[in-house]
């Protein structure tokens, strides 16, 4: 698989073409940013440690039916990915109340909801990801109703999935974001799952080992991602 040009460059991820045109090259960075990359460091380690979560977790996803545009690791920051036509809506489920809706809604962090939550925001940084519902996206043209209800229906298959994986390394799945793309006219997931794009929590302690350690200077932030990533079976030596 020959490497090309870079097409993309995230906040934390880079995307390369290859020969294929079906396939890209996603590169996991060192960088780490907040608070629309207002707060950015790099941390030794973090692209690694990504790369190999992301890809434990998108072949723990494939095996319980949800298609992914995972294929396989490269090597330790890079994975080998489908190209999709990216959607540009981000589905997030809340299962505990953290972050933006105790600000928004003025309820206190920790409360478990039950039902889990379930939100849409615009993936746009120079909009600060704006808070959207289904009448926008309608609107606007963002995505076919087909694919929204898609959207929604495999983001809660995603909760089932992994609250039950990561209640087995004793973390809760507090809350997380998705990002959906087509590929050949399937509706699969892309971008990643790593703990950069969740909050988990230890079950009995309730701390905090995801970015928001980055966020809130809490420290130990790729050695809590690592943590995370050996209660799940995963080594990063």
């Amino acid at each position: 698989m020959e490497k090309r040009e870079e097409l993309f460059s995230g906040k934390a991820k880079s995307v390369y073409t290859t020969d294929d045109k079906d396939l890209m090259i996603m590169l996991f960075r060192n960088d780490t940013s907040a608070f629309d990359g207002k707060k950015i460091e790099q941390l030794d380690r973090k692209g690694m440690v990504n790369n190999k979560f992301n890809a434990h977790i998108m072949e723990k996803l494939e095996a319980a039916g949800i298609p992914t545009h995972h294929e396989k690791l490269l090597n330790d920051q890079e994975s080998l990915v489908k190209r999709l036509d990216m959607i540009a809506v981000e589905c997030v489920v809340r299962n505990i109340a953290a972050g933006s809706i105790c600000r928004r809604l003025g309820v206190e962090e920790g409360i478990d909801l039950n039902p889990p939550t379930f939100e849409f925001f615009l993936k746009n940084d120079d909009l600060g990801d704006p808070m959207i519902n289904e009448f926008h996206i309608k609107s606007f043209g963002w995505a076919e109703a087909e694919h929204v209800e898609k959207m929604k229906e495999l983001t809660f298959k995603v909760n089932d999935v992994l609250k039950a994986l990561f209640l087995e390394g004793n973390i809760l799945l507090v809350d997380y974001k998705l990002e959906f793309g087509l590929y050949k006219g399937e509706l699969i997931l892309g971008d990643e799952f790593t703990p950069d794009g969740c909050r988990l929590w230890d079950i009995d302690t309730r701390e905090k080992l995801d970015k928001d350690r980055f966020r809130q200077d809490l420290g130990n932030v790729v050695e809590s991602y690592e943590l995370v990533g050996k209660r799940l079976g995963l080594s990063f030596d």
